[in-house]
């Protein structure tokens, strides 16, 4: 059953949907939308469990889609352009492969539409064993996740769904998670596998390659072309896995190019 997705509306033109990864908000893509904005009408949603949509208890990646096209019925959208980043970019192959008809491109950011081995445990165990109505700071915070989370980006973006609970609610002050974090974490081996459609997607896609990144590899290339016949790759030089927050000029000049084709 679809939820009601919290979203946010900028610019004016065609629409384009943007979708966040893992762990993530409608924040996270922020940089592209005010790149773009001057030439679509960018829909940046945040996922069920995530940011401020609703916590449910099932999660996967065909009732993330049903969610996708649930919006944009509600939004009066027939048809749109889809960006989609890690998890948000299965979500955006998944709404592709199911209802074909409502995407007019889909841009496939770092994630290709296989079924990955875990790769958040530490994560997942770091933010588990984190209290946070135990901690008194963001310092704090970081200090604790720590143990788990070598890297400090990694870690600060994680701590973006740290959030004091308003005033007037019980515990009013005190830290509170936006993620829905144990359904994330039962569900997580469904966020690992592939998203599924009774035939490929015909129309054009664009999967965008951190060149330092493993999560395309030249093994996906069957698959690739078996779901998106139509498929391009690019490769940006000098990123990783977040290619949309370490190069984003060139992340969204080659969105532009591929929308504008």
């Amino acid at each position: 059953m679809s939820v009601e997705l919290n979203h946010r509306i900028t610019g004016d033109g065609p629409p384009l949907i943007l979708l966040h990864g893992l762990f993530g908000s409608l924040e996270n893509l922020g940089g592209i939308a005010r790149r773009l904005e001057d030439e679509w009408q960018i829909h940046a949603l945040d996922q069920r469990n995530h940011g401020n949509s609703p916590h449910v208890d099932a999660m996967d990646y065909p009732a993330m889609a049903d969610d996708v096209i649930a919006y944009m019925d509600a939004a009066g959208l027939e048809h749109a352009a889809l960006l989609g980043h890690s998890m948000g970019g299965k979500t955006a192959m998944q709404v592709a492969l199911r209802a074909p008809q409502r995407v007019d491109r889909l841009i496939v950011a770092d994630i290709a539409p296989v079924s990955y081995p875990p790769r958040h445990d530490a994560v997942l165990e770091g933010l588990s064993a984190l209290d946070p109505a135990a901690v008194h700071s963001r310092q704090e915070a970081d200090k604790a996740l720590a143990a788990y989370v070598e890297l400090l980006p990694v870690r600060q973006f994680l701590l973006k769904n740290l959030e004091r609970v308003p005033a007037g609610e019980e515990s009013a002050g005190a830290y509170r998670w936006r993620l829905n974090l144990p359904v994330i974490e039962a569900c997580y081996p469904k966020l690992a596998l592939a998203p599924q459609g009774d035939g490929p997607f015909e129309g054009p896609v664009l999967f965008l390659k951190g060149a330092e990144s493993a999560y395309i590899q030249e093994k996906h290339r069957d698959e690739i072309r078996r779901l998106f016949p139509a498929a391009e790759l690019r490769i940006i030089e000098g990123t990783g896995h977040w290619l949309h927050a370490e190069k984003a000029d060139t992340f969204a000049a080659l969105c532009r190019r591929f929308l504008k084709a």
